[in-house]
């Protein structure tokens, strides 16, 4: 290759320099740099700043021309030579070029680099949510054949050694996230399954459906979490499947519905009290005095009728809200 880079560069220089960028980010993938280094090595060749943003991952790299790491929090410049790391993605990688036309060398080092970093990000942070609606339900389906489910698998871009995790949207279709990392997650209510192996996938769809009833629209007549991850239940988990939807709900349930149809503002300023660590951050969270809240407090407790300031008083209420979320999904 060396030879093939100075033969070229004898009949023309920028040839030449392709050739030894192709050259060196061959043997960086090869090696299985990681993304720090492929950044650098795109700014190194091209004597500018080079930026790789992948809002999605949540990755932000960006190294100078020495080869030093600063990233920034001002956005890319659109003139700036660019490429995307797949065909219509989000995700770019940039050369911080200003002074002068973008060259074919130019050219050729956001190419080898975007192809290089595309593969080190779907092995370390998987790919991008896939979102073929036939194949997703193959894949979430225990009852479809192991064969039908790996196929489906390859179909959608999960490799089928890999771990994934299935995402349960309040208003939308089931979705799989490649990877075991966080990602970017569909706007509203959301039940966010484990990540497990590809052909477990069918428990993590159970399990964040299951998570999908604990989630609240975060409005002042339904507080709560819009997003619950069901690895983070933990035992609370099994009152789901104490609480049937559409049944009639239990006493302390009925008591929430009732006290917060008489006062707007009960259910989140209890939803503050279960949900801080002390009454002091409660109050602070709805923004009143500490001896507002004590007062509220006093009156929900009326309407109640049971304690809200002792451990088991909170414990109780907590629970309450908690089959609340439970009856009404």
């Amino acid at each position: 290759m060396k030879e093939l880079a100075g033969r070229l560069t004898a009949l023309d220089p920028d040839a030449g320099a392709a050739v030894r960028v192709i050259a060196y980010f061959d043997r960086l993938s090869e090696a299985r740099a990681g993304l720090e280094a492929l950044v650098r090595g795109a700014a190194v060749l091209a004597g500018v700043p080079a930026r790789l943003v992948d809002v999605e991952r949540r990755v932000q790299v960006r190294v100078e021309a020495d080869g030093t790491r600063r990233d920034s929090a001002v956005p890319p410049d659109p003139g700036w030579p660019t490429t995307a790391l797949a065909p219509g993605g989000v995700a770019a990688l940039w050369l911080e070029r200003t002074e002068a036309a973008p060259s074919v060398v130019d050219a050729v080092i956001l190419e080898r680099a975007a192809g290089a970093i595309r593969l080190v990000l779907d092995r370390t942070r998987g790919r991008a949510p896939v979102d073929d609606p036939a194949l997703v339900e193959t894949v979430l389906d225990a009852t479809a054949p192991e064969a039908a489910r790996l196929h489906a698998a390859r179909g959608l871009g999960l490799e089928t050694t890999a771990f994934a995790r299935a995402l349960a949207p309040f208003d939308g279709r089931p979705r799989i996230v490649a990877g075991r990392a966080d990602t970017e997650l569909p706007a509203g209510r959301v039940g966010v399954g484990p990540a497990v192996p590809v052909l477990d996938l069918p428990r993590s769809w159970a399990d964040a459906r299951t998570a999908l009833r604990f989630t609240a629209q975060g409005t002042a007549q339904d507080p709560g979490p819009k997003i619950v991850y069901a690895d983070e239940l933990g035992g609370v988990a099994l009152l789901a499947d104490l609480v049937a939807p559409g049944a009639e709900p239990p006493p302390d349930v009925q008591a929430l519905e009732a006290a917060g149809a008489a006062t707007p503002w009960l259910l989140g300023t209890l939803h503050a009290v279960v949900s801080t660590a002390s009454l002091r951050a409660a109050a602070a969270e709805i923004n009143v005095h500490h001896s507002t809240l004590q007062d509220r407090l006093s009156h929900a407790e009326h309407l109640l009728g049971w304690p809200l300031r002792t451990p088991q008083g909170r414990l109780r209420l907590q629970l309450a809200l908690t089959m609340r979320h439970l009856a009404r999904s």
